[in-house]
């Protein structure tokens, strides 16, 4: 499977405007945290501990040409500066911690509503205008439209707070050692059970109205009908034969969804205090440390424009018709 150089050249034209944003847009901010750290030294900011500090973090006098280039270079060494909230540590330590909780998070509620989703739709559109149709359809309308946030604190105070069926924060047990173990995690899976809802009803409701309306244009061509005519039982002809042909726009729609979805995980690990990106830029954002929010959107640049990539990649592969020849 190939991509055309334009599709590349698309990719690399957004990642060269996502680097430039990324450091151009932190130093049109008034103030930064370094003069908030100058500032609390009060009477013993010497000329010594100013210079000392402005060099820890990288707030030199330079044009900002000189800056630009020494920010690429650090990027091209994966060398991101240090955290100020979490000094000394780096920022590449901080967001790989952080970013393997968003990661388990994101895609557990991918996984999940891409199934049910899926399913939902399929079912609709192989029943139009049936009892099932009118209930699932204008449900999945609904779950689009209802904010994130509205999901989080509806869930937060109805089984965490309210029933207590489900821990209210965290990302597993304190209590327990972090290992690949029966008890740690069956803990992180008990965990993530209310973020995970929080995330899934927008994008089942994506799915589902997107597989209905793709389910309903391929019911009509002529190897579904073949295969009713050979006599398979409809789960076989529904989702071998329809299913699996309207499968494409889902994906489609998967890689226009992943910003509202890195969006949505933001405001989720806020209000379960979840340990990934989204909690960590809040924190961030709170104590202006610049270097972490810096990287931070830039691997969400990254994420976003790799998961697309891959599914471009996945069309190309599920459909062989459309598959595209490189220029």
């Amino acid at each position: 499977m190939r991509i055309s150089s334009r599709r590349l050249g698309v990719y690399a034209i957004a990642l060269v405007f996502a680097i430039v944003m990324n450091f151009t847009v932190p130093r049109l901010m008034p103030g930064t945290p370094v003069d908030a750290m100058i500032a609390q030294l009060g009477s013993r900011a010497t000329p010594a501990a100013i210079e000392a500090i402005k060099a820890r973090f990288g707030a030199v006098d330079a044009p900002i040409t000189i800056q630009f280039v020494d920010y690429l270079k650090g990027l091209a060494t994966l060398d991101l500066g240090v955290s100020v909230k979490y000094y000394p540590q780096t920022v590449v330590d901080v967001l790989a911690r952080s970013t393997l909780w968003t990661a388990f998070l994101v895609i557990t509620a991918i996984l999940f509503s891409l199934l049910v989703g899926v399913t939902l739709g399929a079912v609709a559109a192989w029943r139009r205008g049936g009892r099932f149709d009118t209930i699932v359809s204008p449900l999945s309308v609904v779950m689009i439209a209802v904010p994130p946030v509205i999901v989080a604190l509806t869930t937060l105070f109805v089984f965490g707070v309210s029933l207590r069926w489900f821990p209210v924060g965290y990302a597993y047990d304190p209590g327990l050692d972090p290992g690949l173990n029966f008890a740690f995690v069956g803990s992180v899976f008990f965990h993530a059970i209310m973020p995970v809802l929080t995330l899934s009803p927008y994008l089942i409701g994506e799915f589902q109205t997107t597989m209905r309306s793709s389910m309903i244009s391929v019911l009509g061509e002529d190897y579904v009908t073949m295969g009713r005519a050979k006599g398979l039982t409809s789960t076989t002809v529904m989702f071998g034969y329809g299913a699996r042909n309207a499968m494409l726009p889902v994906l489609t729609n998967l890689a226009l969804m992943l910003g509202a979805v890195f969006g949505g995980s933001i405001v989720t690990e806020i209000v379960f205090n979840y340990p990934g990106l989204g909690l960590t830029l809040f924190t961030a954002s709170v104590a202006r440390d610049y270097p972490v929010i810096q990287g931070q959107l830039l691997l969400m640049t990254l994420a976003t424009l790799g998961a697309n990539l891959l599914v471009d990649i996945i069309y190309g592969l599920v459909d062989p018709r459309l598959r595209e020849i490189a220029e």
